[in-house]
């Protein structure tokens, strides 16, 4: 088996890609070393003292390092971990599999109340946020959550190696506001949640 590497636009982010299927639907975030103890490999990855931030995409792993750690030392422990992990086929999750466990984003409420009059502006939002926003933001190792619309603001929240990412802002103000004031003219803003 062989891991790939890959940079990420946050300089402080590795993408590793297994080569095989890490989370069957979904995403899964890690920002402390107690939400990781729900996942044997993101809690081993911690474990390494030097991460401070662990997101599984469909196909990939994100690993965001501590300030002060460096790669060269801690990319080998995190492949080492990964490849542990995948050739002995052991479960993603405590108790075996991800059933029960939600995305902690979709478990919390919008961030805004959101207008009923609303629904086909927040579809129209959403839809291009899944088939446009959120593939693209894959290749860099993270995810978007949309977290509500209200008076022509969108609200959405970066995950994974794009949480924290010094061009996540661009990425937001510039890509993905352009693209939803261009195809839904009622959103004026993004903002991040």
């Amino acid at each position: 088996m062989f891991i790939e590497t890959e940079t990420t636009p946050n300089p402080a982010s590795l993408k590793f890609l297994p080569g095989q299927q890490v989370m069957p639907s979904g995403t899964r975030e890690f920002a402390t070393p107690e939400a990781a103890e729900a996942s044997p490999l993101a809690q081993a990855i911690f474990d390494t003292g030097e991460v401070t931030n662990v997101f599984f995409g469909g196909d990939f792993v994100s690993v965001t390092a501590a300030p002060g750690a460096e790669w060269s030392a801690l990319k080998p422990q995190v492949v080492s971990i990964l490849l542990d992990h995948f050739v002995s086929q052991a479960p993603l999750f405590a108790g075996g599999d991800a059933s029960g466990i939600a995305v902690p984003a979709e478990d919390e409420p919008m961030l805004v109340e959101e207008d009923p009059a609303d629904a086909d502006i927040v579809a129209q939002i959403n839809d291009l946020l899944e088939t446009r926003v959120r593939p693209a933001v894959a290749g860099d190792g993270g995810d978007i959550q949309y977290r509500g619309f209200r008076d022509g603001i969108v609200y959405l929240q970066m995950q994974g190696a794009c949480s924290g990412c010094p061009s996540s802002t661009a990425t937001l103000k510039h890509g993905i506001e352009g693209l939803l004031k261009h195809y839904v003219p009622e959103v004026t803003e993004v903002r991040a949640a």
